[in-house]
C-alpha cells in the first residue's frame, strides 16, 4: 500500500499536551468516504481530517471533517488544526493579506495566519450564528442547571452551523467544580437536535477573560477540552446581547482544565468572529490504510 503523511496535533494549547487532539490525513484524495469513515473510527479521537484538492473557486484546499461515528459540516480545533497541517505539508501558502480559505461542508472559511513572537497563530472566521427559538422551551434547560445560579445573561439557543444550548454562570469556581448530569444534557442534545450545553463565566484569572466548559453529548463526548465552534457561538451571542460590552471587542478564554486539558482559545469580534490559537505538531509520520 501507498503510505500517506499524517499527522496528530494539539490544537488550541497553553502548554504542550493541553489542548485538543487532532488527526490529520495529508493528500487523502481518491479515499472513499466508507475508508475515511472506518479510518476516523480506528484513531477514536474526537475529529480526524482528511485533506484533499479544493472543489469551490478560491479555496486553497478542501478539509473533510469525520467524529468516529459521521462526517460533520464545521468544528472549530479541526479547522484550525487542518490549516497548520496544510501550511507544514506545503499545500498552500497565505495571500499576501494572510489569509488562507478553507473549504469544507459548512462553505468556504476564511482563515488568517499570523505569528506571535515566532510562532505561528490561527484565527478562522466562524459561520455565522444567531440566537434562535428554543425548540422546547428553556424549562428543560432549568432542569439541566438545578441550582446553579446563572450570570447576567439569560441561556439561549444559539445556531451557527452548529447547534448549541448556553448558560453562564454566575461564579467561575462553580463552573469548574460542577459535576453535571451528563445523561440529562444527552436527552436535551438530542430532543432538540443540537451538540449539547456550553457553560460559561466571567473570569479574574490574569490573561484570562472567560472560563468555558462544553458538554456535546449528543455526539457522544462528555465533555470537549476544547472548542472553537462552542466558543464560536458564544461569542456570537454575547456580541448580540452586549455590543457595548467588555467583551464585546473580544478575548482570551480558558477551557479544558476540568478534563485534564490546558486550552488557550483567543475570540475577536470585528463584525465577524474569529477563534484562534496555537497548534503543536506531536505526531508526524505515515499512514498505511486500504483507502480505495
Amino acid at each position: 500500500m501507498h503510505q500517506i503523511r499524517y499527522q496528530q496535533l494539539d490544537v488550541f494549547a497553553a502548554r504542550p499536551g493541553g489542548g485538543n487532539q487532532l488527526g490529520v490525513v495529508i493528500d487523502a484524495e481518491g479515499w472513499t468516504d466508507e475508508a475515511m469513515q472506518a479510518f476516523a473510527r480506528w484513531t477514536n479521537l474526537v475529529e480526524t481530517t482528511f485533506l484533499t484538492p479544493p472543489t469551490q473557486p478560491g479555496a486553497s484546499y478542501r478539509a473533510r471533517i469525520f467524529t468516529p461515528r459521521k462526517e460533520i459540516p464545521f468544528a472549530g480545533h479541526p479547522t484550525i488544526g487542518s490549516a497548520h497541517a496544510a501550511l507544514d505539508a506545503g499545500l498552500c501558502r497565505p495571500s499576501a493579506d494572510g489569509l488562507l480559505h478553507q473549504e469544507c461542508a459548512a462553505g468556504v472559511l476564511p482563515i488568517r495566519v499570523e505569528n506571535h513572537d515566532g510562532e505561528r497563530v490561527l484565527f478562522v472566521q466562524a459561520p455565522p450564528a444567531r440566537v434562535v427559538p428554543a425548540p422546547i422551551g428553556l424549562s428543560a434547560l432549568r432542569d439541566v442547571l438545578h441550582g446553579i445560579q446563572t450570570g447576567p445573561l439569560p441561556p439561549a439557543f444559539v445556531e451557527g452551523g452548529r447547534r448549541w444550548w448556553i448558560a453562564e454562570f454566575a461564579d467561575e469556581a462553580v463552573l469548574r467544580a460542577w459535576h453535571p448530569d451528563h445523561a440529562a444534557i444527552g436527552m436535551l442534545a438530542r430532543d432538540t437536535d443540537s451538540l449539547g450545553l456550553c457553560v460559561f463565566a466571567r473570569s479574574s484569572e490574569p490573561g484570562v477573560e472567560l472560563a468555558v466548559r462544553a458538554f456535546p453529548s449528543g455526539v457522544d463526548i462528555v465533555e470537549d477540552p476544547a472548542s472553537g465552534a462552542a466558543n464560536g457561538l458564544i461569542a456570537a451571542y454575547i456580541a448580540h446581547a452586549e455590543p457595548a460590552g467588555a467583551l464585546a471587542r473580544g478575548y482570551r478564554v480558558s477551557q479544558g482544565r476540568e478534563v485534564g486539558h490546558d486550552a488557550s482559545i483567543t475570540v475577536r469580534i470585528d463584525g465577524a468572529i474569529w477563534v484562534g490559537g496555537r497548534t503543536n505538531t506531536i505526531i508526524d509520520g505515515a499512514v498505511d490504510w486500504p483507502h480505495a
